[in-house]
């Protein structure tokens, strides 16, 4: 389990292919070494990958996780080139603090971001870096999203401002932007979601007693 709490960005260093259908990923990162080990969670950009294998380098630590071919198809972890920053957090302990949302790394679909628009106030000047971004979501998984409600994009616990059929917008602060990799993001960025949780089992049970389950 996960909070939507980027605690680091990582970079891809290389991607090679593994054992057929996968492909094996090293991530540098600032995290401790000491505080990785083998079969551990990592949330990376969004989604749940197991760590086969990590080591020290300056400055903090380097790790591998392995993608099967159906994460690679139903993420955007199929994009990713040497190079890619990644948002980064680590699992969840008994006794942390939930500061974001309950988030599984369990990515449902790929988001398109449509618009990205700074926000300015009513005499025209910038608020800094704070952002508003509209993306449009799988249509499967759109009735999920709701405003006020969390959604997870790219690993991020972030809240739903507006919601009309399948387009939504979040609001980015300059903090988020500075710490995760949507300082970076663009219109035509494809995008990793989660919708909550919640809204998912409230949705089955819906379905059942309508069944009559």
């Amino acid at each position: 389990m996960f909070t939507g709490i980027i605690s680091d960005i990582g970079e891809i260093v290389s991607i090679a292919a593994f054992q057929g259908t996968l492909r094996r990923l090293r991530i540098h990162s600032h995290f401790d070494p000491a505080t990785i080990q083998l079969g551990a969670s990592i949330a990376c950009g969004g989604p749940c990958l197991t760590v086969v294998n990590f080591g020290a380098l300056e400055g903090g630590a380097w790790f591998e996780v392995d993608a099967a071919a159906e994460t690679l198809a139903l993420t955007t972890l199929g994009d990713w080139k040497v190079g890619t920053p990644v948002n980064l957090e680590r699992a969840m302990k008994i006794g942390d603090e939930l500061g974001g949302h309950i988030v599984t790394g369990h990515v449902d679909g790929i988001a398109e971001l449509i618009a990205r628009d700074e926000i300015t106030d009513r005499e025209g000047a910038s608020w800094g870096e704070t952002a508003r971004f509209t993306l449009r979501a799988p249509r499967e998984i759109a009735a999920f999203i709701a405003t006020k409600g969390s959604v997870t994009l790219d690993g991020t616990s972030l809240t739903v401002n507006h919601v009309e059929g399948d387009i939504f917008s979040v609001l980015l602060i300059p903090h988020t932007l500075q710490i995760t990799t949507w300082g970076d993001r663009r219109a035509g960025d494809r995008i990793n979601i989660e919708v909550d949780l919640m809204a998912r089992y409230a949705a089955r049970l819906a379905q059942a007693r309508a069944a009559g389950y």
